[in-house]
């Protein structure tokens, strides 16, 4: 096992299962996060692109006030998911050198959090937006809903669930 300051197995590894440092662990993190941002990142880059276009389509200028509104909540979800997402491009840089990969993780695991947040609500405003000029406005708020609760099904209660279900039988997950 790996020894710890007073010499016995560090908390973390014996909670894991792993025998790493902490600086190991911390860098395990960050390539982990690293790997887990470039698909949402994408993602959210290339819907961003899309909806910065959209304005410049001639049919923009028959949208009514309310789709013209929920078009400028849609694109500054976007672009606040966007720069919540590539924030740990930032952070790295700031902290590069200075021994602080742990807080580094940490903190950008809160901006990616908040980044896939802010990327599901621009999703499912865009989705509205396009759904309510093909199918109208109730069955566009219906579909939309179960979109959004599919999210957060997956996104959220699936994880939720799971990780209680591993508490239950007394296993503790490998802290990621």
């Amino acid at each position: 096992m790996t020894p710890g300051a007073g010499g016995g197995e560090s908390a973390a590894a014996h909670r894991s299962g792993r025998q790493e440092s902490p600086e190991e662990r911390a860098d395990r993190r960050w390539s982990d996060l690293l790997q887990e941002v470039r698909v949402a990142q994408t993602g959210s880059q290339v819907l961003f692109g899309f909806l910065l276009s959209v304005v410049f389509m001639p049919r923009f200028a028959q949208l009514d006030q309310f789709d013209r509104d929920l078009y400028v909540v849609t694109v500054v979800l976007g672009a606040l998911a966007t720069g919540s997402l590539a924030a740990p491009v930032s952070y790295h840089r700031l902290f590069a050198g200075r021994r602080l990969k742990p807080q580094l993780v940490d903190a950008a695991a809160r901006l990616v959090a908040t980044g896939l947040i802010l990327l599901a609500l621009t999703i499912g405003s865009a989705l509205l937006l396009l759904l309510r000029e093909a199918v109208g406005g109730a069955a566009a708020a219906w579909i939309t809903g179960a979109v959004m609760a599919y999210f957060a099904v997956c996104w959220l209660l699936l994880p939720v669930f799971q990780l209680r279900r591993q508490d239950h039988r007394g296993k503790r997950p490998p802290d990621g």
